[in-house]
């Protein structure tokens, strides 16, 4: 478990970042409204990234110490002459989260605004809560969301994008679990026990194998049939095989019992 004094804690700014026993959580901690600056967005993406090779690290959550998920892109962030370092920042949080072999799962617990609902887009899976609300309200200031004009169709579908990017309307959480923006709804007091559980079960498995089986559902995401099957049998043959974990899980099988992992 991290301690005060470790490096990887003091390491950030506007973030809270531990790792014990398999999990890795990153807080956004930046009051009172986690606007993404600049700066912000620099240290996301480099926690992401520092967990790659980490192979005692299992599972990420990405949460907030804020009443407000994310505010989104500040309004000085936003304008023509700091627009391009903006999106830059944004795009290597995006190429961070869509490069980590990790599984990641985000916690909602209130309003993901503009970028910080394409934030929580990006994720693998994401636990909401009632209190949580999802817009992309860019609309009303005369410009449009880059990034979720481009990821939503495939989260949430085309007709349902239009509306919500054209009007800037928001979703409740009741309406993103429905569209399948979100992957369960749950009261605020059971929302740390259903975290909990979840990174529980996934915790159980190799670590290795989740990598793998990630990639693959990452990797077929937008391809064609054919291809993607390619890809997946490639892995499954010539990297899963290879590993000591499937011949503990198969023995485990055979001999009624809870499989030892190496994770390798």
């Amino acid at each position: 478990m991290a301690t005060p004094s470790d490096p990887v804690v003091n390491l950030y700014k506007f973030l809270d970042f531990d790792i014990t026993d398999g999990l890795a959580r990153i807080t956004l901690n930046h009051p009172p409204y986690n606007v993404l600056t600049v700066p912000l967005m620099g240290e996301l993406a480099q926690a992401i990234e520092s967990l790659e090779n980490k192979a005692d690290v299992k599972v990420i959550v990405l949460d907030s110490s804020q009443k407000t998920f994310s505010a989104g892109i500040s309004i000085e962030d936003s304008k023509p002459d700091r627009v391009f370092q903006t999106l830059e920042a944004f795009n290597h949080v995006f190429q961070a989260i869509s490069e980590i072999s990790k599984p990641l799962i985000v916690v909602v617990n209130g309003p993901a605004i503009g970028a910080g609902s394409e934030l929580v887009a990006f994720g693998d899976m994401i636990i909401a809560t009632p209190n949580a609300r999802f817009a992309q309200p860019e609309v009303k200031m005369g410009v449009f969301p880059p990034f979720a004009a481009i990821m939503m169709p495939a989260v949430i579908g085309p007709k349902k994008t239009y509306e919500l990017i054209l009007t800037g309307q928001s979703l409740s959480a009741e309406e993103a679990l429905d569209l399948g923006f979100v992957n369960r709804v749950v009261a605020e007091a059971g929302l740390e026990n259903t975290v909990n559980e979840l990174v529980s079960r996934i915790l159980e498995f190799s670590g290795p194998v989740l990598e793998m089986t990630k990639r693959v559902i990452a990797t077929s995401i937008g391809r064609p049939l054919a291809e993607a099957m390619k890809k997946s049998q490639d892995i499954y043959l010539n990297q899963l095989m290879a590993l000591q974990d499937v011949e503990e899980g198969l023995r485990a099988v055979l001999e009624k019992r809870k499989p030892v992992w190496k994770n390798k």
